[in-house]
């Protein structure tokens, strides 16, 4: 192989490598997204307004109605 190849396909090479390199610098976006947090706020447990799915009723069964005021709200996003 001939020195003037071998320092072509280094400039080929760097070449690619920059033009990869400003398209992420352009775009501005990172390969992998970044994580955040996510809070979930847990309301205490109601015995009365909760039941059970169980065939025999030992405790109270699920109730006629739910009052979804209790409920948080469904995040958006």
């Amino acid at each position: 192989m001939q020195p003037g190849n071998m320092i072509a396909n280094l400039f080929a090479a760097l070449l690619l490598a920059l033009m990869i390199g400003g398209v992420f610098l352009l775009f501005g976006r990172p390969l992998w997204p970044q994580r955040h947090a996510q809070m979930i706020v847990l309301l205490p447990i109601d015995t009365m307004a909760t039941g059970s799915v169980r065939r025999a009723c030992v405790e109270p069964c699920l109730p006629a109605r739910f009052d979804l005021k209790l409920a948080p709200a469904r995040p958006q996003g």
